[in-house]
């Protein structure tokens, strides 16, 4: 099988790189995190404008370019590498896939706000530790021509940057998904939101639905509500073990540099044997890593279980690469490793962070097991 990039995707993914080399400067991104809005949204519009990145893997139907899977692994490995924390995976990634698989007149009329940069999208799903979509306890009844939507959703990504909101909840029919535009300074009546930072600088929120009253245009679908959430982890779940591929590119090639560099006992630590034998077991891990993410990729339009088989396989091989490659590049730049002046420190966090985004390395052990049992 030749996986070699066409021309027109190695456009895009040099393209992206260029730009995030030249204008994506790390020291204002995490000024923008720690002390701004959380993000920047120059370099958004920019994605949307100039390199059209919001609109890459989005339907044409939608003002999109109609790219597949494999467009989606090359911006979300490049987003890694630069440690980008706009939220393209939560928007475009998992929100703008459900809404294309919706397909609804309002659901593309989102999507193409979201592949024009006029939209933040956030999905409101996960209401338990687990992080399983699955077990929706949030309920929407009918009261005359509204619903009424009360329950909780915990740690919802980007939700701090949000326009809208994507709502699971169940009905006396099952399981639907309902929009809402949202602001965090002005949030709905109905609707009490906690902002929080993530441990490695992201935006979320805590939400509370008390009597959210919402019109009954606002039921985007009540149809495979729950496979269309399983599909959309899955995309998640597949983007964010990119993300982390080039992240872990990044760190280990700071890693062979700042060894090269750093001299102890009157020797580069670079030539040391046993510090050479460690670097090139993480590179062993990420050569693992991506191997395991390309199959995610391929399979994400396969059937429902082979697709889930190939993705939970490749967010196990990711979090134990991620955990592997960021603890030794600590460890082998010392002291130095967790300062906020070396990048190996923020790089480190969001690896720690990425085993946990959709679905921990556990949950993705579990279920890859289940898909694989032989059958009695």
């Amino acid at each position: 099988m030749d996986f070699t990039l066409t021309a027109e995707q190695q456009l895009l993914r040099d393209g992206l790189a260029k730009f995030l080399a030249t204008r994506y400067d790390l020291e204002a991104s995490r000024a923008a995190v720690k002390t701004g809005a959380g993000w920047q949204p120059d370099i958004w519009r920019a994605f949307a404008d100039e390199l059209g990145i919001l609109g890459a893997t989005i339907p044409e139907s939608a003002g999109g370019m109609g790219g597949g899977s494999t467009e989606l692994m090359v911006i979300a490995e490049a987003l890694g590498h630069g440690l980008v924390v706009e939220p393209y995976v939560d928007t475009v990634v998992v929100a703008g896939g459900l809404l294309g698989r919706i397909g609804t007149d309002s659901a593309i009329e989102l999507l193409a706000k979201i592949a024009a940069g006029e939209a933040i999208v956030a999905l409101a799903a996960v209401e338990q530790d687990s992080g399983d979509s699955a077990e929706i306890a949030t309920t929407a009844e009918r009261d005359g021509d509204e619903w009424v939507l009360r329950g909780n959703k915990i740690v919802v990504p980007s939700a701090p940057l949000a326009t809208h909101l994507l709502i699971s909840a169940r009905t006396d029919a099952g399981t639907a998904l309902f929009v809402t535009e949202f602001s965090i300074d002005t949030p709905p009546p109905g609707i009490t939101a906690h902002a929080m930072r993530t441990v490695d600088d992201r935006m979320a929120a805590d939400l509370v639905f008390d009597g959210l009253r919402l019109p009954a245009s606002a039921l985007l679908t009540a149809t495979d509500v729950d496979e269309l959430l399983s599909a959309a982890f899955d995309d998640g779940a597949a983007a964010v073990s990119a993300e982390a591929v080039g992240a872990m590119r990044k760190v280990l090639d700071d890693t062979v540099a700042y060894c090269k560099q750093r001299q102890q006992f009157g020797r580069a630590l670079g030539e040391f044997q046993a510090l050479q034998h460690r670097m090139v077991d993480m590179l062993l891990e990420v050569e693992q890593a991506s191997a395991a993410v390309l199959l995610a990729v391929l399979k994400l339009s396969s059937g429902a279980d082979d697709r889930a088989r190939a993705v939970s396989a490749a967010k196990v091989t990711v979090g134990r690469a991620a955990r592997f490659v960021g603890q030794n590049a600590v460890q082998l730049h010392g002291g130095m490793g967790m300062t906020e002046e070396l990048a190996v420190g923020h790089y480190f966090k969001r690896l720690t962070a990425v085993q946990y985004e959709f679905g921990s390395t556990d949950y993705h052990l579990h279920r890859y097991t289940g898909l694989t049992r032989p059958s009695v």
